[in-house]
């Protein structure tokens, strides 16, 4: 494969809640925007790099940036009420267990397990629960590899949220992909498998290999797809340009193709910006040269994509770079939904005029597509009742 040219390689480092105070970029923000942070993450996931943080964000306008948005929790994302009390936590510099009781508390009333996810669709064999995996559409099998639940940073409107805040109990994670293997053995109208998190591409290229390699094995010849959702072309592009084991990624990618699996990279992408950089461009032509075809995906946001025109800006680039127009989505019941919640009537406007602005290579995409416990649920239209 033909290696990125012009590409230096930047050191990943990733910041959380304790960095707050002292990160440059952040030295911006004033002093109740840093107590706001502060407070806003102890309950909300809180993880950024230095990519977005110097070539995504625009700091000259904070707070409305879309990105800043997309990847820092804010004040209004809680109840008015939590806040306060956080915040005045916070100042007081008060940690420990009285902090996580009140933490845990909020987590709870965030319906972190939208749609029963915890405890239906979980398959079995022989009896026993195969943990880290969901099966809820006939013919595809989500799998949570273990090293693949962390994320090189954290969108503050996602529905896995609960992944990332350290309570064991709210999580989905496999420890290895055996089980996943016999139960694949024993239902032949499973087609793909989804490797999700979190997200797969935090994982080594060892790692990798070991979740990938077995759903190669002959005996698994009705598996046609190896499905990988990710965020990594939009928040870690560099891991396919000069992360050490880059190279190692791409070989994994080209071998699964030739063995006669498609391997379809779910790519979330919820702002044109994300599309914008010498780094994701490169990055997506050395995923498209492996055979690999990439999907995209988001849900419409408020106070970052919330605009037709966004979407109709997006989903150009998106061709431009090679990329298939998938999903768009409505923001699941979950965490903090109030804030990034758009009406269904308006969601349907939105989309419908950003379609209207694209050609028809663009209109492949679908939605508004909207999660329930039967599965999927698409938003047809408006109509008038009484």
């Amino acid at each position: 494969m033909e290696r990125p040219t012009n590409v230096v390689r930047p050191r990943f480092r990733a910041y959380g809640r304790r960095h707050i105070d002292r990160v440059p970029e952040l030295r911006r923000l004033s002093e109740d925007q840093r107590i706001a942070l502060k407070a806003a993450s102890t309950v909300l996931p809180f993880r950024v790099n230095d990519y977005i943080l110097r070539e995504l964000i625009d700091w000259d306008d904070i707070p409305n940036d879309p990105i800043y948005q997309l990847t820092f929790p804010q004040a209004g994302m809680l109840d008015l009420g939590d806040f306060l009390r956080l915040e005045d936590m916070v100042v007081r510099g008060e940690e420990g267990d009285r902090l996580r009781r009140r933490v845990h508390d909020i987590h709870l009333r965030m319906n972190p397990n939208p749609a029963g996810q915890k405890i239906l669709n979980v398959p079995k064999v022989d009896d026993e629960r195969v943990l880290g995996c969901q099966h809820k559409y006939r013919e595809t099998v989500l799998f949570f590899p273990v090293q693949g639940q962390t994320c090189h940073a954290y969108c503050t409107y996602c529905f896995r949220w609960p992944q990332f805040v350290g309570v064991k109990d709210l999580r989905f994670a496999a420890r290895g992909v055996e089980q996943l293997v016999r139960y694949l053995r024993e239902h032949d109208e499973v087609t793909d498998v989804l490797i999700t998190g979190g997200d797969p591409m935090v994982m080594s290229a060892s790692h990798l290999r070991r979740t990938i390699e077995p759903l190669l094995d002959p005996s698994l010849a009705h598996l046609r797809t190896i499905r990988i959702g990710t965020k990594v072309l939009a928040y870690w592009p560099y891991r396919f340009l000069t992360d050490r084991d880059a190279e190692d990624v791409l070989r994994l990618f080209d071998e699964v193709r030739a063995r006669n699996r498609q391997l379809a990279f779910m790519a979330h992408f919820s702002h044109p910006r994300e599309l914008g950089t010498k780094a994701a461009a490169e990055a997506m032509r050395r995923v498209l040269g492996t055979g690999a075809v990439i999907r995209t995906q988001a849900p419409v946001i408020r106070h970052v994509n919330d605009r037709a025109e966004v979407w109709s800006e997006m989903w150009r680039r998106q061709l431009a770079l090679g990329a298939v127009p998938y999903y768009l989505f409505v923001g699941r019941d979950t965490g903090p939904k109030q804030y990034f919640r758009v009406p269904l009537a308006r969601t349907l406007r939105i989309v419908s005029a950003a379609i209207s602005e694209v050609s028809g290579l663009a209109r492949t995409v679908r939605g508004p597509s909207m999660s329930a416990t039967p599965g999927k649920v698409l938003v047809d239209g408006v109509t008038t009742i009484d």
